[in-house]
């Protein structure tokens, strides 16, 4: 596969093949280790109980959906975009779940996804910064930290893997002014 760029979509309307697509893409991203919610080996039903809740927020107006394709129209990324709903701090939103097919790492895409990302928050009203949290442990916060993310804070073994097995959890913030 060539290094074509990501087509990304805001809010794409949700049928069946985005839904099979979001749920291939969620397992194969688990299950090449990615620290997308779930330990391999991935499991299509709890991933499709938590994408029902994504599905629910969207439908909410909570959270906002943006998905790369790949050239061959496959879902090859994705970000969920969510709306801080404290009343003194909706000035910033969540970024959750942010995948890149293991096809297509090394490539750019996690970087023109977040970028892609930065822009969709620019677009919303007041929003003026971005935070996520990552698995520390694998390079994730380094990676964000390239993308002019920088760690604000960092709680010791907050993630279980398995037992005997705890990672960071990492939090990071981009400022969109």
């Amino acid at each position: 596969m060539d290094n074509a760029p990501l087509r990304f979509v805001l809010d794409p309307p949700v049928d069946a093949a985005l839904r099979d697509g979001l749920i291939a893409l969620w397992a194969d991203v688990t299950d090449a280790g990615g620290a997308v919610g779930f330990v391999p080996p991935a499991d299509p039903e709890q991933i499709r109980t938590e994408l029902v809740h994504h599905f629910v927020a969207m439908a909410e107006g909570r959270t906002r959906l943006l998905v790369g394709y790949d050239e061959d129209g496959a879902v090859a990324a994705t970000a969920y975009l969510t709306r801080n709903t404290h009343r003194l701090m909706t000035h910033w939103l969540w970024l959750y779940t942010v995948m890149v097919h293991p096809r297509h790492q090394g490539k750019g895409h996690g970087r023109a996804l977040l970028s892609a990302a930065a822009d969709a928050a620019r677009t919303m009203p007041g929003i003026e910064a971005i935070r996520l949290t990552c698995r520390g442990g694998i390079g994730a916060d380094t990676f964000y930290a390239t993308c002019g993310y920088k760690e604000v804070g960092r709680v010791p073994g907050a993630i279980r893997v398995a037992p005997g097995d705890d990672r960071d959890d990492v939090i990071m913030l981009l400022s969109l002014t």
